[in-house]
C-alpha cells in the first residue's frame, strides 16, 4: 500500500520544516513542495504561473507514485481549498485513488500569535517579505472547514509536528 500524505496551512505554519523532518523519519519516502513547482523570480501570482504550478505538481506526484520503491510520497502546499485538493487529485485519480493508494489529508494549524511570531523571525532573517503576515494571517481560518485532518502545532518543534503526522499515518494503516 502507498500512502499520499497531502499537508496544507498557510504560509509560515511549518509545513516544509515539518515534512522535511518527517521524511527524515520514514524509509523509502520522497518529498514534494508545492513551491518548488513555481519557484520563479521576481515570483508572480497569475493564472498562466498558477497552472504550470499545477502541471508540474501532478506530474511529479504521479511519478512518484509509480515508483515502486516509494510507499510514502509526501506533498505539501497551502492548500487552503477544497478544490486545490481536488484539481490535483482528480488529475492524479480520474476515476479516485485505486484501492492500493491512501490518501491523508492533513491541516496544520497555529494560533495567529504563533504565526505572527515565526513569520516574524523569518522577515527578520530576510526569508520573506512584511507583506506575508497579512496575507497569511488572513488564510488562517479557511482551514476550519476543509476535509482534513487538523494538526495544532503551536508549542511544537519541527519533530514533534513531524511525530504527529507519523502518528496520523500510522493510524490511517490501521483503518
Amino acid at each position: 500500500m502507498k500512502t499520499l500524505l497531502m499537508v496544507g496551512g498557510t504560509m509560515g505554519v511549518g509545513k516544509t520544516t515539518a515534512c522535511r523532518a518527517l521524511q527524515r523519519r520514514l524509509d523509502g519516502c520522497v518529498f514534494l513542495d508545492g513551491d518548488w513547482c513555481w519557484d520563479i523570480h521576481p515570483f508572480t501570482v497569475n493564472e498562466e504561473n498558477r497552472a504550470m504550478a499545477l502541471d508540474n505538481i501532478v506530474s511529479l506526484l504521479g511519478r512518484f507514485l509509480q515508483n515502486p520503491q516509494l510507499p510514502t510520497v509526501i506533498f505539501c502546499w497551502v492548500l487552503h481549498r477544497d478544490d486545490i485538493y481536488a484539481q490535483i487529485l482528480t488529475r492524479l485519480f480520474p476515476g479516485g485513488p485505486p484501492p492500493e493508494i491512501r490518501v491523508v489529508r492533513v491541516s496544520l494549524l497555529c494560533s495567529e500569535g504563533t504565526l505572527r511570531e515565526r513569520l516574524g523571525r523569518e522577515i527578520a532573517a530576510g526569508l520573506r517579505t512584511p507583506d506575508v503576515l497579512e496575507r497569511s494571517a488572513a488564510r488562517l481560518p479557511l482551514y476550519a472547514g476543509l476535509d482534513t485532518e487538523k494538526l495544532m502545532t503551536d508549542g511544537l518543534t519541527p519533530e514533534e509536528t513531524a511525530a504527529r503526522l507519523e502518528a496520523l499515518l500510522e493510524r490511517a494503516e490501521r483503518t
